[in-house]
């Protein structure tokens, strides 16, 4: 398993976070999705061998929202 978390550009509402956990948490191989919204971060923990962090990222900018950058790690 592995976690990425990204900082996105900023959201505007509340509805923003549910609508990118909801298209994030669809993906094949995601165990967990949570977006921190005044952060502007999402976290998401992912089986490796099914998926990986530019695919999730893909969805995020996808739904129209930027993705600034992108931080992978291995958990154990």
């Amino acid at each position: 398993m592995e976690l990425a978390v990204m900082k996105l550009g900023a959201l505007t509402c509340p509805s923003c976070m549910q609508k990118i956990e909801h298209a994030v948490s669809g993906v094949d191989g995601v165990s967990s999705v949570k977006v921190l919204f005044n952060a502007a971060k999402l976290k998401a923990q992912f089986d490796s061998s099914k998926t990986d962090a530019d695919k999730l990222a893909d969805v995020v900018t996808g739904l129209g929202y930027e993705v600034q950058s992108v931080k992978v790690k291995e958990l154990a």
